[in-house]
């Protein structure tokens, strides 16, 4: 699940009135930065004049039978996030985005998921945040589960306004927010490479693991193979940053994957296993480093092919922490939502995906990554600054919210319970089934 706060799309100084639902689904990319695809989104609202706060959206969930558990977590989770960030929200607004199926249409979408805005609205009312208003768009069309107008909301739907041609695209523009194209679009520039390329590369990792792996387990040359692998990733690196700019994505990405070789990218992925590796090539966030090294990531994690699927972790995680560095907010938030989907227990990233979603500062994090370790510049500075929010939320100066507990006593996410299990200099690899490949879970 992602949560997007305020400064995800337009910022608060610019003020847009928002009249009609056809004016809220118009709305809905610019307030995201992309388009959500198979996505529910939930936006909560402040004040009599329903000022924008903070967001989420998730996946529709395949199973119906999973629907009432993800809606009453979804709306626990808009209300506490508001409570801890600008107040208990007055009312929230929903929308389920869903292309239809082979055979359906976008009225048959609506009708399918009826049932589980139904249970969102139930959800959101029994901890007396109302629904004002949830709209359903689908095949380029939207419909309202709310209004029972059938001159604004008929059933055959309403078409969507043209892009680029209402206020709110005006003002984003204005405002400099850009839209990146869909959910879909931006997932797929981080998804693995297809046959037969894929076959190539797996080769590659296979023949790097057993060569690499031996080395890291004897604990006797993992300082080597950290060598090695950061003396290749500077060799990439200026590579990417003597490519000049396409401005087109598909060609960029095409482009970026001929400028690794299958080995030299096996070689990498299996170093980057090892966190002190990965922590000192973190350290490539800002300045004429920060865009050839998210081309990089990008480009490393579509080389974790077939079962190295979960090695690509490490590069997802580092393409959405320099994404976040840079001030790229939805591409971090996909990055990261994919770096924990490959593996759920990367450390790395989940701190990093609470820190994006609870608005810390990056800067906070980067003055601590330009003289530490990642993973405890990270806890130390997640955990200070969601302290800190606690108490401000509390009405009290500082300090944590008690023993045991998170901010205004709340109990810690499981990223955070996790930082306090693990030791912060241990590094943990293990054996692939039926492969020699190495993983860490830092």
């Amino acid at each position: 699940m992602t949560r997007h706060n305020e400064a995800a799309g337009l910022s608060g100084d610019e003020q847009i009135t928002l009249r009609s639902p056809a004016e809220l689904a118009d709305a809905l990319p610019y307030v995201l930065g992309f388009h959500p695809d198979d996505s529910i989104v939930m936006i909560a609202l402040h004040g009599p004049r329903g000022r924008f706060g903070g967001r989420l959206r998730l996946g529709i969930p395949e199973a119906s039978e999973e629907w009432p558990e993800v809606c009453d977590q979804l709306a626990e989770c808009l209300v506490t996030g508001s409570e801890r960030r600008a107040g208990r929200p007055d009312g929230t607004v929903l929308f389920l985005c869903q292309e239809p199926r082979d055979g359906e249409s976008g009225q048959d979408v609506m009708e399918r998921l009826r049932p589980l805005a139904q249970r969102l609205r139930t959800a959101c009312g029994g901890l007396e945040v109302p629904v004002f208003e949830a709209l359903c768009i689908s095949d380029g069309r939207f419909w309202s589960y709310v209004c029972p107008d059938r001159r604004c909301c008929p059933p055959e739907g309403v078409p969507l306004t043209l892009p680029g041609t209402s206020v709110m695209a005006a003002a984003a523009t204005y405002a400099g927010v850009h839209v990146r194209g869909s959910l879909r679009e931006m997932e797929a520039r981080l998804a693995p490479l297809a046959p037969p390329r894929a076959e190539e590369q797996e080769r590659a990792l296979d023949t790097a693991g057993c060569e690499l792996v031996p080395r890291i387990l004897g604990g006797t040359d993992c300082a080597a193979v950290r060598e090695e692998t950061l003396v290749l990733l500077g060799g990439m690196l200026a590579r990417f940053r003597a490519a000049p700019p396409i401005a087109d994505q598909v060609a960029a990405d095409l482009r970026d994957d001929g400028l690794i070789g299958d080995q030299e990218a096996a070689a990498v992925i299996i170093g980057l296993q090892d966190r002190l590796a990965r922590d000192r090539a973190a350290q490539w966030m800002e300045g004429p480093d920060a865009e050839p090294a998210l081309r990089l990531w990008r480009a490393l994690s579509r080389r974790c092919v077939g079962s190295y699927a979960e090695h690509a972790a490490a590069p997802l995680t580092l393409a959405g922490w320099v994404a976040w560095s840079v001030g790229d907010e939805p591409a971090a938030r996909v990055a990261l939502g994919r770096a924990l989907s490959a593996d759920p227990h990367y450390l790395f990233a989940r701190l990093l995906h609470q820190a994006c979603n609870e608005g810390l500062d990056p800067e906070l994090l980067r003055r601590c990554l330009r003289q530490d370790r990642a993973d405890r510049a990270l806890q130390t500075a997640v955990r200070g600054e969601l302290e800190r929010l606690g108490a401000a939320a509390a009405g009290r100066p500082g300090g944590p919210g008690g023993p045991g507990r998170g901010p205004g006593g709340r109990a810690k996410s499981p990223g955070a319970q996790a930082a306090r299990r693990r030791p912060a200099g241990r590094t943990r690899v293990r054996r692939r089934p039926g492969r020699r490949g190495a993983r860490s879970r830092p």
